[in-house]
């Protein structure tokens, strides 16, 4: 035997090196240790904050999705201790693909709010429509993903369950990106045109919010997140495109 295969090597050896895994490498131990340390704080974070501010559903969107994130890399982590695993690839795969899904729609969320406290007027669609029709194809798109990422995690050296998982979860990104997609176009839209009416005097609630420093902090840190999340979604999909089984998916 040369060399091994992912799919039947179950540790580093001489016929299987860890270039023939997966990812071709150990992910670093350090570095997933703080991210599983960071996301394990927000969490809790997160969910302090649930019932100190009744925020009951955007909070639930982010602490699930920072558990996701901690348990994926502590996924990584396992890979790291032996590249080959087929648990810590199927931990890490399946919840970090999905766990972001879950910061798109606590974001979709915000957006409603926004709309609400600075012109629901000004937007293209009725507030609380955001939430119903956002969060339903970001749902669409979290089933895709996660039912593409068992196929693939479990199919072993099954092949055609391999491309179909992989096709699966190519799918559920590409939704997600036209979603975000479609998103970032009504928050553009909203902003341009609530610009355009501050120019002719706000409303008292938005004058008091675009003064405050924390409001702010909160909407940048928002775009910011949103960008984040679409650049991630785009790399995810071109990745997939670029890979017959993974190779080189987050290299």
């Amino acid at each position: 035997m040369e060399g091994g295969s992912p799919l039947t090597c179950t540790e580093v050896t001489a016929q299987c090196p860890v270039e023939a895994s997966i990812y071709g490498y150990y992910p670093n131990r350090p570095i997933n240790a703080a991210l599983v340390i960071v996301f394990g704080i927000l969490m809790l974070v997160q969910g302090w904050q649930t019932f100190k501010y009744k925020t009951y559903t955007y909070s639930f969107a982010m602490t699930v999705g920072c558990l996701g994130e901690a348990i994926g890399y502590v996924g990584r982590i396992i890979l790291h201790d032996n590249p080959f695993s087929a648990t810590g690839f199927q931990m890490q795969i399946t919840t970090l693909i999905m766990a972001p899904a879950f910061f798109s729609a606590a974001i979709y969320l915000t957006l409603k709010h926004l709309c609400l406290a600075l012109g629901p007027n000004l937007s293209l669609l009725k507030p609380r429509f955001y939430t119903w029709i956002f969060i339903g194809v970001d749902l669409l798109s979290l089933t895709l993903q996660g039912i593409g990422g068992g196929l693939a995690a479990t199919a072993k050296q099954n092949k055609a369950q391999q491309d179909t998982g992989t096709n699966v979860m190519i799918a559920g990104i590409v939704w997600q990106v036209f979603t975000l997609t479609v998103f970032g176009f009504l928050v553009a839209h909203f902003f341009w045109r609530l610009r355009s009416e501050r120019r002719h005097g706000a409303n008292p609630t938005a004058k008091q919010l675009w003064g405050s420093r924390k409001f702010k902090l909160f909407l940048g840190s928002t775009t910011v997140a949103f960008l984040f999340i679409f650049i991630r979604c785009v790399y995810r999909y071109v990745s997939f495109l670029m890979s017959v089984w993974f190779k080189y998916l987050c290299r």
